[in-house]
C-alpha cells in the first residue's frame, strides 16, 4: 500500500501518544497525529491548541487550517485566552508537545528563525517561533515530527529558536529549564531518542525498507545507534483509512 511521507509521519507520531495525557498540537500533521491517536487508542487524550482551545473533538473532513479557526474549537472543554494556554504549560499541565522545524541538531535544538550564519542577513528568513519556544521550554516532553533530509539534520542549528538539550549533558537545566526536553524525533526514515548521559541523538528504530546507510546519508552529523535498532510496524490499512478520512482534501497529507 502506497503511503506518503506526511501519512507516515502522522501514523508514527500518533503511536507515541498515550491515553489520559495532554498534548499541545499545532495544526497540520501534528494535529492529524493527535486526532488519530484519540480515535484509535487514546480516547481520553486531551488536545490543546495554541489559539486558546482545550479538549476539542475535531470532526473528520473538517480539519482546521489555523489555530484560531472555529472548527478547531468543536466540542472543546475550555476556550481560554492564548496567554492562559501557555500558562497551563508553565504550570506543568501539558504532557506532550508536538512540533517540527526547518533545522534540528544532534542535541535536538530546533531552528525556525533563520538559515545562514548572519542573523541580520540570512540566506532564508523563516516564520520564527510562534509558540514553538514555549512548547519546547515548558511541556513535560517534546516529540518532533519532521521529514528526514540532510539539510534539516545539521551538526549545529544556525539559530536556537526552540531549545532541547542545548549543548548536551545538563546544559538545559543549567540554563534554567528545570523540566521537559525533547524525548523523541520521529522522521520519515525512523525514530530517534537521546542518550541519557550526553543527550546526543541516537537512532532507535528504522521504518520498513529503510537502511541505516540511508539514515546516515541523510543526516549532517554522526548517527549514533542504540544497542538494538528496531524496525517499526508499517501503517495498517485501518490507520490509513481513518487518517485519510480526517483530511479527504489532502491539504496536509500530500
Amino acid at each position: 500500500m502506497s503511503v506518503t511521507p506526511a501519512e507516515l509521519l502522522a501514523v508514527m507520531g500518533s503511536r507515541q501518544l498515550r491515553d489520559d495525557t495532554t498534548v499541545f498540537a499545532g495544526v497540520g500533521v501534528p494535529l492529524l497525529a493527535a486526532v488519530l491517536a484519540q480515535q484509535r487508542h487514546a480516547p481520553r487524550l486531551t488536545m490543546v491548541i495554541e489559539g486558546g482551545i482545550v479538549g476539542p473533538r475535531i470532526e473528520p473532513g473538517r480539519l482546521p487550517v489555523s489555530t484560531n479557526e472555529m472548527r478547531a474549537g468543536r466540542r472543546a472543554q475550555m476556550l481560554p485566552g492564548i496567554t492562559d494556554t501557555f500558562l497551563l504549560a508553565q504550570r506543568g499541565f501539558l504532557d506532550y508537545g508536538f512540533m517540527g522545524g526547518a533545522q534540528i541538531d544532534r542535541h535536538g535544538n530546533v531552528n525556525t528563525s533563520v538559515v545562514g550564519p548572519d542573523y541580520w542577513n540570512p540566506k532564508v528568513r523563516l516564520p520564527g517561533t510562534g509558540g514553538a519556544n514555549d512548547i519546547a521550554s515548558l511541556c513535560r516532553e517534546v516529540i518532533i515530527l519532521t521529514p528526514h533530509e540532510r539539510r534539516r539534520f545539521v551538526d549545529r542549528v544556525d539559530f536556537v529558536t526552540s531549545p532541547a538539550w542545548l549543548d548536551g549533558g545538563d546544559h538545559r537545566r543549567r540554563a534554567g529549564l528545570l523540566f521537559g526536553g525533547v524525548s523523541r524525533v520521529v522522521t520519515t526514515l525512523g525514530v530517534f531518542g537521546f542518550r541519557p548521559d550526553d543527550r546526543r541523538m541516537r537512532l532507535e528504530a528504522v521504518h520498513p525498507g529503510v537502511t541505516r546507510e540511508q539514515v546516515r546519508a541523510e543526516t549532517g552529523f554522526e548517527v549514533l545507534e542504540a544497542a538494538e535498532v528496531a524496525v517499526t510496524e508499517p501503517p495498517t490499512a485501518e490507520e490509513l483509512s481513518q487518517l485519510r478520512a480526517l483530511d479527504p482534501e489532502r491539504r496536509f497529507l500530500g
